[in-house]
């Protein structure tokens, strides 16, 4: 199984970003995706997360309203788009996927089996 995400970089404070991750090895539309986040000097924090038929999706409070997760199975694509970046933002994002059946969405990191590389997001003032 691979995940490997892309679309990081760095962006001034208000600016918006997209992450794209492809997977292969595994049969998509049958895994959970999300995102998860990690900070220098800090754990590993959950960011976003969509069911395997992109019906359910669960976010940080710190992202709400300001980030979208979303799905294209055709494409064995996961994408997170982020708006209205903060300083805060800036971390390595990580995209993960786990077997789920319909309509769960995975909302701890620890609950994640695969994970791709991660990209990292500078947000700059």
């Amino acid at each position: 199984v691979q995940l490997q995400a892309c679309g990081g970089g760095l962006v001034q404070a208000g600016g918006s970003l997209r992450l794209s991750c492809v997977a292969s090895g595994l049969t998509f539309r049958d895994y959970a995706t999300g995102w998860v986040r990690q900070a220098p000097g800090k754990d590993r924090e959950f960011v976003a997360g969509i069911s395997r038929s992109g019906g359910a999706t669960s976010y940080a409070d710190s992202v709400q309203g300001r980030f979208t997760i979303s799905r294209d199975n055709a494409k064995n694509t996961v994408y997170l788009q982020m708006n209205s970046l903060k300083l805060e933002d800036t971390a390595v994002y990580y995209c993960a996927a786990d077997h789920r059946i319909v309509g769960v969405v995975v909302v701890s990191d620890r609950d994640y089996d695969y994970w791709g590389q991660g990209t990292l997001v500078t947000v700059s003032s």
